[in-house]
C-alpha cells in the first residue's frame, strides 16, 4: 500500500501545474490584435494567434504553421499557400482561405491605420491576397518579395464569422478573463490543431496567468517565492542579484532591441518655434549624441549587460547590421565646436541659441523603470556639461504613449524598441515616413526631409527585392543616413536577461522577442519543485 501511494505522488508531482505565472510590465493598451502597438500587447497576440509562417525563436528559420506548406512562382513575385485542412476556430468554425483573405482585407484597409499594413508596402505597391479555393491562398506581390516568410509571422489569421470582436484566435491559448490594472488570464484553446513529438494534445499547459506588475522588486520578490514562473526582462541588477543566488538568471547574450532618445520633430506639435528649430537641426542632434557617454551608460546601468549602439540595427542581427558602422563617441568638446558653429552661444554655464533663448527641454520616460530613469539621470549629467538644461519627466506607459502617438504634446523621448524581426521589413513602420510610429514626425503625407524621402526609397525599394545583396545594400545607406542625421540618438542594445524557475520544464531563453515564452504551447509545471 505504502509503495502504491508513494507512485501516486510521484506520478502527481510530474503532472502539469493548473497555470504558468508570469508579469508584464504595463498594461496592453488594447487587445485587437491587428492594432498591436506595445509590448504587452504583443505578448497577448503571441500567445493567443495563429499565423501563417512562424519563424523559430531559436533557431531563426520559418516553420510552417497554418499554411502547411507554400511556393514561391512568377520570379518571386507569387506565394501560393496550402493551408492545414481540420483546424477550427474555438467557436467551432472552420478556418479556410475567406479567413486569411478577409483578414488581410481588413489589415490593409487604409482607415484602419494598422502597424503591421507597413510591413505589406513596397515602391511598387501592395500586397494582394486572394482565396484560390478552400484551402489556397495566393499572395501576389508588385514585385519579387524579399524574406517574405517573416512578414507572414507578424499577421494574426482572423475569423472571417465572429460575431464579436476581438474573437478568439487560432493560437495555443484564448483569453478568459481581463481584469484591468490586474490581471489577464490565458486558458488553453481545446480547439488548437497541433500536437507534439509524441503526439500529444498541445498546449501542455492548463493557462497562464499574465499579471499586471510595474514594480520589479515586487516581481522579483514573487518569482523567489515561487508565485511567478518566468520573468522574460530582467533589469541588470536584479540579474545580479538572482545569478548569485544560483542557476536561475539566464544571460542569454545581446538582443536586437535598442534603448535610444528622439526628438519631437513634428511640425504639428504644440512646441515653439525656436525649440521646433533645435530638433529640426542635424548639427543640434548629433552634437547631443556625441555629449552622451554609451560607455558609462553600459557600464553603470547596465553592468556591463548592453552593447553601444550606432543605430535601430544591434550588432547581434549578424545579417543585416552595417559592420562599417560606429557609435557616436563621446566628445563633449567636439560637441560644444559643434554647436558653436551652428550658432549656439555658452554664456557662463548655459548654452544660448542666436535668439537668446537658453536651451532647455523636457526629456520623457517612463516611470518605475530601472533602467530608464538612471540613464535619463545620467543624460541629464552628460548634457549640462555642455550648457544644455534637461528637465527629466516620468510618465505612466498609457500616458506616455498617448502623447508620442496622438497629443505629440513632448520635447524628447526615451524609450526602448522591442525589435522582433530581424529583417529589415519589420521596422518599416517605423521607418518609413507615412508609418504611425514614425517617432520624430510620425504620419506624414509625404517626406518632410530629403534624408527621410530617402530612406522611404531605400526602403520601399529593398522590400521589393529578392537580390539579397541589393537589400543589403539598401539597407547598409538606410543606417549611415540615420546615423548622420540623428533623429534618434541611439544608445544601447540591451543583453537577453531572463529568469526560469526550476519547476519549469522545457524553457529555452532566447535573445529574440519573447525570450522566455516563445515556445509557450511545450511547456509544463513541476509540482513540488
Amino acid at each position: 500500500m505504502m509503495r502504491l501511494f508513494t507512485l501516486i505522488v510521484l506520478l502527481a508531482a510530474s503532472l502539469p501545474a493548473a497555470e504558468l505565472r508570469f508579469a508584464l510590465h504595463s498594461e496592453p493598451k488594447q487587445l485587437d490584435p491587428l492594432l498591436v502597438a506595445d509590448d504587452s500587447a504583443e505578448a497577448i497576440r503571441y500567445l493567443t494567434e495563429g499565423v501563417l509562417i512562424r519563424v523559430n525563436r531559436l533557431t531563426q528559420k520559418p516553420e510552417a504553421e497554418l499554411a502547411s506548406s507554400w511556393q514561391v512562382t512568377n520570379g518571386g513575385k507569387r506565394v501560393v499557400f496550402t493551408l492545414r485542412r481540420g483546424v477550427k476556430f474555438p467557436d467551432g468554425a472552420a478556418f479556410t482561405a475567406k479567413d486569411v483573405a478577409a483578414t488581410f482585407q481588413k489589415l490593409l484597409d487604409p482607415a484602419l491605420h494598422s502597424p503591421l499594413a507597413d510591413t505589406f508596402k513596397t515602391d511598387k505597391g501592395e500586397v494582394r491576397i486572394t482565396a484560390q479555393d478552400d484551402y489556397t491562398v495566393v499572395a501576389d506581390f508588385p514585385a519579387s518579395a524579399g524574406a517574405f516568410e517573416r512578414l507572414f509571422d507578424q499577421v494574426p489569421i482572423l475569423s472571417a464569422t465572429a460575431s464579436r470582436r476581438p474573437a478568439p484566435g487560432l493560437g495555443p491559448f484564448v483569453v478568459a478573463e481581463h481584469s484591468p490594472g490586474s490581471h489577464l488570464l490565458l486558458k488553453r484553446n481545446p480547439s488548437y490543431w497541433k500536437r507534439g513529438a509524441d503526439g500529444k494534445t498541445l498546449p501542455l499547459l492548463d493557462g497562464i496567468r499574465i499579471e499586471f506588475q510595474q514594480n520589479r522588486d515586487l516581481e522579483l520578490l514573487r518569482f523567489r517565492r515561487g508565485e511567478l514562473q518566468l520573468i522574460d526582462s530582467l533589469t541588470p541588477d536584479l540579474y545580479e542579484r538572482l545569478a548569485k543566488e544560483g542557476g536561475q538568471a539566464i544571460d542569454a547574450g545581446p538582443t536586437t532591441d535598442v534603448e535610444f532618445v528622439w526628438f519631437n520633430m513634428a511640425p504639428q506639435s504644440p512646441l515653439p518655434a525656436y525649440k521646433k528649430a533645435w530638433f529640426q537641426s542635424q548639427a543640434f542632434r548629433r552634437a547631443v549624441s556625441e555629449a552622451i557617454s554609451r560607455t558609462d551608460l553600459s557600464r553603470v546601468v547596465y553592468r556591463g549587460h548592453a552593447s553601444l549602439s550606432a543605430g535601430y540595427v544591434s550588432p547581434a542581427n549578424k545579417q543585416w547590421f552595417n559592420a562599417r558602422l560606429a557609435p557616436h563617441r563621446y566628445d563633449a568638446a567636439a560637441a560644444a565646436k559643434r554647436l558653436a558653429q551652428a550658432g549656439f552661444v555658452l554664456k557662463g554655464s548655459v548654452l544660448q541659441d542666436a535668439g537668446g533663448h537658453a536651451v532647455e527641454f523636457s526629456l520623457i520616460t517612463n516611470a518605475g523603470s530601472k533602467t530608464r530613469e538612471p540613464m535619463a539621470a545620467m543624460i541629464q549629467q552628460d548634457l549640462a556639461k555642455i550648457g544644455i538644461k534637461v528637465n527629466i519627466v516620468s510618465l505612466d506607459f498609457p500616458s506616455l504613449i498617448q502623447r508620442i502617438t496622438r497629443t505629440l504634446d513632448y520635447e524628447t523621448c526615451l524609450l526602448g524598441f522591442v525589435n522582433i524581426d530581424i529583417d529589415p521589413n519589420g521596422i518599416m513602420n517605423i521607418l518609413l515616413s507615412s508609418a504611425a510610429n514614425h517617432p520624430w514626425n510620425p504620419s506624414q503625407k509625404t517626406p518632410a526631409t530629403p534624408w527621410e524621402a530617402e530612406i522611404d526609397k531605400l526602403m520601399l525599394a529593398q522590400a521589393a527585392s529578392s537580390d539579397a545583396a541589393a537589400r543589403k545594400k539598401s539597407f547598409d545607406r538606410v543606417q549611415e543616413i540615420l546615423l548622420e542625421q540623428s533623429p534618434a540618438v541611439y544608445l544601447l542594445h540591451p543583453n537577453s536577461l531572463s529568469a526560469v524557475a526550476p519547476n519549469v520544464r522545457g524553457g529555452k531563453p532566447v535573445p529574440f522577442y519573447p525570450r522566455t515564452f516563445w515556445d509557450a504551447e511545450h511547456l509544463t509545471l513541476v509540482q513540488g519543485k
